[in-house]
This record gives structure tokens, sequence and C-alpha cells, in this order.
């Protein structure tokens, strides 16, 4: 597709502020996602962010968009997480993006985290568009919360979107303005491939999924590539989009959100913030990736039986490929024996963790 079409956005918001059920009704209104298909925060995949309620892990999504004027447009939704632990995730989206809808609940206006997602965004130069959720509560304040916007960000009231994501009120227009305000991808289909991987993740039968965005060139299904921070090189099984379920597609071209599945079998060979080029005749310099993060809380983790020990270190492995932001390093214990230090971006991280240990790796 021409890039002047394509449009490359985020959500970002404060935990509770309805991000997740916003994508929802953008999904169902471009008719990515049937009604009968639809279930309550369907980009949330995981169980434990349904049963929270809350996103943990960033999500993209292709939706083809028609306009009242007749263009068909392509979006590339990425859904983030609004908890501070997951900060770290929301970084990576936005270096994918163009641009970021910006959602404000009318009901309690401007949070802590609200305001540092705007800044990260700002520094990324993204075209920020902003949105009161919630309208439709008897609660709901929208002139107070358009206010507080214009105090702290200098937006005016015409440029906040008012919409209510549970009932679908405004969502047209929002996908409208996401439309006209958010500036198309720079992209460059004659340079050699350069793709950023803003996440990965195993799948046993495709090894390594690298999610990317694609800045310069193409990637079809058939090359070799080559990883530039880790100089790993292997063959592509095949490129695709997420409509929200992975859809193989022949190629990937600059401007463009979609997953390569590496075939690697080890997660440290795919790196998030790394480049993708193509072996022959590749890219020499690479994008700028991401800063590293800090863990903020440490804790022992260990396990019930000395010999389980093996199987927690391939466990910790796996969903350190899915988390980017977990540490760890064996350590031994003289009562408990050998486990490991991990380090966690704060207690609801640790907590997350833990609970996906116990679930997905038993």
């Amino acid at each position: 597709m021409d890039p002047a079409f394509i449009r490359n956005y985020c959500i970002i918001a404060h935990i509770d502020h309805g991000k997740s059920t916003l994508a929802d009704r953008m999904l169902e209104i471009t008719g990515t996602v049937s009604a009968r298909e639809m279930h309550e925060q369907l980009l949330d995949s995981m169980d434990l962010e349904r049963e929270r309620g809350i996103t943990i892990k960033a999500q993209a999504v292709r939706m083809d968009y028609q306009s009242p004027g007749g263009s068909t447009y392509e979006l590339n939704l990425i859904d983030t997480p609004g908890h501070v632990d997951f900060s770290y995730e929301v970084s990576r989206s936005i270096a994918a993006c163009e641009g970021a809808v910006l959602v404000v609940d009318a009901t309690q206006g401007i949070q802590a985290q609200t305001l540092a997602n705007v800044y990260l965004a700002v520094e990324h130069d993204l075209t920020i568009i902003p949105v009161v959720n919630k309208i439709d509560l008897p609660a709901a304040e929208p002139e107070r919360v358009i206010a507080e916007l214009g105090t702290a960000f200098g937006y005016t009231a015409g440029e906040v979107l008012l919409v209510s994501a549970k009932n679908g009120t405004g969502v047209a227009e929002l996908l409208e303005a996401i439309v006209e305000r958010i500036p198309p991808p720079k992209a460059h289909r004659d340079r050699p491939l350069r793709a950023l991987v803003f996440d990965s993740k195993y799948d046993s039968y495709k090894g390594v999924l690298a999610y990317v965005r694609v800045a310069d060139g193409v990637v079809r299904g058939t090359e070799r590539i080559r990883m530039m921070a880790t100089d790993t090189q292997t063959d592509v099984l095949e490129v695709g989009v997420f409509k929200p379920a992975m859809a193989p597609v022949p190629s990937l071209e600059a401007g463009e959100v979609g997953y390569v599945a590496t075939g690697l079998k080890s997660v440290g060979q795919v790196r998030v913030g790394d480049t993708i080029t193509t072996a022959r005749g590749g890219a020499e310099t690479p994008l700028p990736g991401y800063g590293g993060q800090k863990p903020m809380v440490f804790a022992g983790l260990y396990p019930a039986e000395g010999t389980e020990f093996h199987d927690l270190r391939e466990a910790l492995e796996r969903l350190q490929m899915n988390d980017a932001s977990l540490v760890y390093e064996p350590e031994n214990s003289q009562a408990l024996g050998p486990g490991f230090r991990c380090g966690f971006l704060g207690l609801l991280h640790m907590e997350i963790v833990q609970e996906r240990l116990e679930r997905e790796y038993d």
C-alpha cells in the first residue's frame, strides 16, 4: 500500500481509563472483527489481563478503514499498557508510531501516568490526539477535563474529542481525526531493508516471532535476514500482519507493521530494539534502538524441588523472550539451594511474572 494511506498509532492512557475498550470499538467499526467474534478486551490475549482488567503486553493490530471521502486507509494500532510498571512496553510501542491517541477518563481527569506517557510521546515527536472518554457516565465532567488538558498541554477545546468507548459515541469521528491529523510514515521502499523489532515472542512451530515496524525497504517471506546487533542470520519462514490473529502476507513494505517468523530457537538471538536487514546487500547502520530498563524491585525465585532448577531456567528464558524488562541471574542460597535473583520494574510486575510462571510454564 502507498505509505500516504498508512497510519501507525498507539493508545496511551493511565490504567483504567478505557484504552482496551476503545480499541475494541475501533476493531468493530472498521469491520476488522465481526460482532460475533467480539468479546471484551479483545487485544488483551492473556487470561491474566482479562481477569485483572489491565493490559500487560503491548499488542499490534491492522485495520482497513474506509474514510467518508472514499479512500481506504491501513491503520496500525499498537495497544499499550497503562500501569507504571509496564512503561517499558509503552516506550517501545511509541518508537514504532507517528501518532498517539491520548485517552483521559472524564470522571478522573489527568493522572500521573498520563503525564509520563505524554512526555515520552512528545520526545519522539508524535502527533497527539487528546480524547476524553467515558462521557456517558453520570459522574463525567468533560468540561473540567478539557480545561485540565488545556492547562497541562495547551490543547484548545476544539482539538479535544469526546467519546464513549463503551457505547461507541464519537469513535467514528476519532478514526477520521487519526487519518487527518497523524502524518503518514516516512518510508523509503527503494533503500536496503531496515526493520525495527519492537516486541517478540516465542512460537513452538515458527520459532521466535519478531514484531517489526519496517522503516526502509521490503521484507519477503523467502528472504535470508540478519539481526544487526547479534549478527545472527536466518531464513524467514513467514511474514504477516495481525488482524488481530496472525495472517500471513507475501511481503511487508516500508511503513508497515507486522511480524517476521524467524525460525530461531534461542530467544536471545532476537533482541527488542534490534534492526533486521537482509543478509546480502543489507543496510550498514541500524535504526536507533531503545535505552535499557533498570529494575527497581529484586526477589529470589527458587524451585520447590532442587531438581527443577533447569525447568525454572527454561521458563524464565521463555518468559524473558516475551517480557524484555525481566532480568535474572543464577544464585545459590544455603537454605533454599540453587535459584535465581530476579529484577522487576515494580511490585505489580513481580506479581504478574510469578503468576505467569505458575500458569504458563507449570
